[in-house]
């Protein structure tokens, strides 16, 4: 997709009529994840959680927008580091001692 950068899961937007007709009233909403449905150029279905003015998720909806009419109130916050020990454990079990000798 051509234009706007796609918003991303976490990210608290602003949805007003900039980014579709339907919305004259504005919404704050987090994203939950960009739908891959096929769509018209310039525009992308959107699953999010729609938040009142306290910031509380009231409805999970799919919302259909140009991204270059979002708002980007708040980006997800970045991914934390994983720690060594998470780097180093495999989960299959490799390395484990059967205890026989």
């Amino acid at each position: 997709m051509r234009g706007a950068p796609l918003p991303k899961a976490g990210d608290l937007v602003q949805v007003t009529r900039a980014a579709s007709v339907q919305f004259v009233e504005p919404i704050r909403c987090r994203v939950v994840r960009v739908l891959d449905w096929v769509t018209y150029d310039g525009w992308v279905w959107l699953d999010v959680y729609q938040l009142d003015g306290r910031g509380d998720a009231v409805a999970r909806r799919s919302i259909f927008v140009r991204p270059a009419g979002l708002r980007v109130l708040r980006p997800a916050p970045a991914p934390a580091p994983r720690s060594a020990l998470a780097r180093r454990t495999t989960g299959n079990g490799a390395g484990r001692s059967t205890g026989g000798g």
